[in-house]
């Protein structure tokens, strides 16, 4: 599903050049669940980045689901990753001024989803995570795990395979956190494939595999 060969990430500083990720060589298969942890700087977002088609490597080839996707141009790209990849975030992202339902709905609206259908899909997505009664709710009417929850119900809309989690705990409360752990892994047991960024040894020990970065390079896979 997700493979990368050689691939390197570089930066320019002023006169200084970082080497955010050396030499990465990486196959993740679909259905795994897989956390990337390392300390700050370590290239773990980097490498998110790259996974999810925001950011371009500086060299190396990176194919997803067989497609070569190293040299596609902006348009490929944002198509490719509508149709492939979710993302949740520590910030959550939400449109403040939107609804819960709203905020789910706009992938599809990019999509060009008709109507109907969006309404029927946002449904079961608040169905999903458990929050029919906060459809109308805007962001600063929920608690965080319900926001974070809202996030993910935004992310699966478009039924990727692929989920990826940058520290989505890191802005929640202990009990919040396990419910939205719990509610990814749920995900990854219906076959989504599942990365996860942490900081948190025991949240990335819950993962079936785990991926180690030091200085942008993988010391663990």
């Amino acid at each position: 599903m997700i493979e990368l060969e050689n691939l390197n990430r570089t930066f320019q500083v002023g006169e200084q050049r970082i080497h955010a990720l050396k030499k990465i060589n990486l196959t993740i298969n679909k259905g795994e669940y897989v956390s990337i942890m390392g300390p700050s700087g370590s290239g773990k977002s980097t490498l998110l980045n790259v996974i999810a088609l925001l950011d371009q490597p500086s060299s190396g080839k990176y194919t997803l689901n067989k497609q070569v996707v190293t040299q596609l141009n902006d348009d490929q790209l944002a198509q490719v990753r509508r149709e492939n990849i979710g993302f949740v975030f520590q910030f959550f992202h939400l449109i403040a001024r939107y609804s819960a339902a709203e905020n789910i709905e706009i992938p599809m609206i990019l999509a060009g989803v008709p109507v109907k259908e969006r309404k029927l899909r946002v449904a079961e997505a608040l169905a999903a995570v458990n929050l029919q009664q906060r459809a109308s709710h805007r962001p600063d009417q929920l608690s965080g795990g319900q926001i974070q929850r809202v996030a993910i119900a935004r992310a699966m809309i478009m039924q990727p395979q692929i989920l990826l989690a940058d520290e989505p705990t890191g802005n929640l409360d202990s009990q919040s956190g396990v419910e939205i752990i719990e509610l990814l892994e749920n995900l990854n047991q219906q076959q989504v494939t599942l990365l996860m960024i942490t900081h948190d040894e025991a949240l990335g020990q819950r993962a079936q595999r785990r991926i180690r970065l030091i200085d942008g390079q993988i010391i663990q896979s």
